[in-house]
């Protein structure tokens, strides 16, 4: 993929990012024409706003951005591909406090377009490759969020549980990596009852996906997404206002998908395994009932209390195979619960983990890349909130409080406490656009983590 980004190009128009607070000091060192310019065209710095400065002979001379005073520098420049005039651009300086490989990122993904079912028109605006760039690194993330991006976009009608598996399978072959595919009652067979149970109930079985690859010797990074293709809630149906948007329901296993793909790309030193739970939560005769009690993997019992909060009984099968190999860390992502948004909104993951050094390098990296996450408590007086009269645990709380906390603590009764995990509860969809994070589906914390990932193993 070229995302718009060019080799040197001679011509290209210098491309000035300011914000309102640095445009004073540029009027102070910028030639008088250009400056008169932007002064007689109204520029003040203001977020998103451009003035177009001519040169000497009349041509484009220089393309004045607005930045923000409050996001990161890398958005400085995204999403100009299509609001610049077509040509090529040099960014005359790179934004200040910006790295140039976020920025190139950031007009990267500026250029994403949905196009799987009508076309839209690309920007014709490129950028030349910043000076200092990590051309690998910008290809690698740009892809893997590109792929999270799309497959949470398409609907369930296109993607289900068989083609979410395809879709992985497609990319663990371009990577050389190991695919395996369990479905349908094999799932049985092989012990993951609760994968079984929420899908067994849709004409499109239920699949669990099991990707490895990298050196058996390396250290063990696995990584599980929660692969719900559409979620009716099952018996205790979704009113149609909350299954409107329930095709992203696989926006947890697509992120880990592009994830994986970015680490394998890279070639850093892992053992990588990626665990995706693939199902559609649907309502038919053999649908799994309120109150039907299953065996998990582990072999608790597991009451349900509602077939709504399927991705937590589809991630527990997952999370007790990923545990039983004992890696060097577990990160999970699942658009996991309603509540996790009431506290946080919904471009703040939420992030649990069982260990303070794993937690705050993901928030140090969340930080450094934008693309923050917030630690929330593996409170454990809640744990009694999920207690069963009649089983090891129930699949939800007794209430309505503390929602977020309480599925985090059912997924940490399938963890090993002595291994290092991390759980994200992401909305995985951008309800308003913004540079670079157009409206629709975004892979939410997958920079942070891959950051942290290629910082400790690379």
């Amino acid at each position: 993929m070229a995302f718009s980004l060019i080799d040197k190009d001679t011509g290209a128009v210098p491309l000035t990012a300011l914000t309102k607070a640095q445009l004073p000091r540029w009027r102070e060192s910028a030639p008088a024409r250009e400056r008169d310019w932007a002064q007689a065209a109204g520029f003040t710095g203001e977020a998103g706003k451009v003035a177009l400065v001519p040169d000497e002979k009349g041509k484009l001379g220089r393309a004045l951005v607005g930045a923000s005073d409050s996001e990161a520098a890398m958005w400085a420049v995204a999403g100009l591909s299509e609001s610049l005039p077509e040509g090529a651009y040099r960014l005359d300086p790179v934004p200040e406090g910006g790295d140039p490989s976020r920025v190139a990122l950031g007009w990267a993904l500026g250029t994403y377009r949905f196009t799987r079912y009508h076309d839209k028109p690309k920007g014709k605006a490129r950028l030349v490759w910043p000076k200092g760039a990590d051309r690998g690194l910008v290809e690698r993330l740009a892809g893997g969020i590109f792929l999270a991006r799309d497959l949470a976009t398409t609907p369930a009608s296109d993607m289900g549980p068989e083609e979410l598996a395809d879709a992985a399978q497609k990319v663990a072959k371009a990577e050389g990596a190991r695919c395996k595919i369990i479905a349908g009652d094999k799932l049985l067979e092989k012990n993951y009852p609760t994968i079984h149970a929420v899908g067994r109930a849709s004409t499109r079985p239920p699949r669990l996906v099991d990707i490895t690859w990298g050196d058996d010797s390396a250290p063990k990074v696995t990584l599980v997404g929660k692969g719900v293709c559409f979620d009716s809630g099952g018996l205790d149906l979704k009113p149609a206002s909350g299954m409107l948007n329930m095709k992203k329901d696989m926006a947890g296993a697509a992120i880990m998908l592009g994830l994986g793909q970015a680490i394998m790309q890279a070639g850093l030193n892992v053992r990588l395994r990626v665990l995706l739970p693939c199902v559609e939560n649907s309502v038919s005769g053999n649908a799994m009932r309120p109150r039907d009690i299953i065996k998990t993997r582990k072999g608790l019992t597991v009451e349900i209390g509602n077939t709504d909060a399927e991705g937590r009984l589809i991630l527990c099968d997952a999370l007790a195979e990923a545990a039983d190999e004992k890696p060097e860390m577990i990160v999970d992502c699942a658009t996991l619960t309603g509540a996790a948004r009431v506290a946080l909104g919904p471009e703040l993951p939420a992030l649990f983990c069982n260990d303070d050094g794993l937690a705050n390098a993901l928030i140090a990296a969340g930080q450094a890349e934008d693309d923050p996450m917030w630690r929330m408590p593996l409170y454990k007086p809640y744990r009694r909130m999920i207690d069963s009269k009649v089983a090891d645990l129930n699949n939800v709380s007794d209430g309505p409080q503390g929602g977020a906390i309480t599925a985090a603590l059912y997924l940490q009764e399938f963890v090993d406490p002595k291994v290092p995990w991390a759980h994200l509860d992401v909305m995985a969809w951008n309800q308003r656009s913004r540079p670079g994070r157009p409206e629709g589906a975004e892979a939410q914390t997958l920079r942070a983590v891959y950051a942290h990932i290629a910082g400790r193993f690379g």
